[in-house]
């Protein structure tokens, strides 16, 4: 089975983390349609940033959650395929992160 987890940049310049078992293309053209509600539907048009395809859809679930939990600068150098400063930025004591929003 193929599942992807993936994140959109919506309109408002806040990201979306989640995750999809269908054609990663159909669940982009929901979101921008509106047809799931919830936090992208006042927020579109989004676009897709990122993207990994798995496998086994608990490691994708696994990877949402972790990708959700993190910092706006973390979330921006996945995107831009920065693994140097994703690193960095992972290392960093919590205190001096800062919250940089999602």
């Amino acid at each position: 089975m193929q599942i992807f987890t993936y994140m959109l940049r919506c309109a408002d310049g806040s990201y979306y983390v989640g995750s999809a078992r269908s054609d990663l293309d159909h669940r982009i053209a929901e979101h921008n349609a509106g047809a799931l509600g919830g936090y992208t539907a006042s927020r579109r048009p989004v676009e897709l940033v990122w993207q990994q395809e798995f496998e086994d859809p608990i490691e994708a679930i696994a990877a949402e959650r972790q990708i959700k939990g993190w910092s706006r600068k973390k979330k921006e150098a996945l995107v831009a395929g920065d693994f140097e400063q994703l690193s960095w930025l992972a290392k960093r004591p919590a205190a001096r992160r800062g919250t940089g929003g999602t």
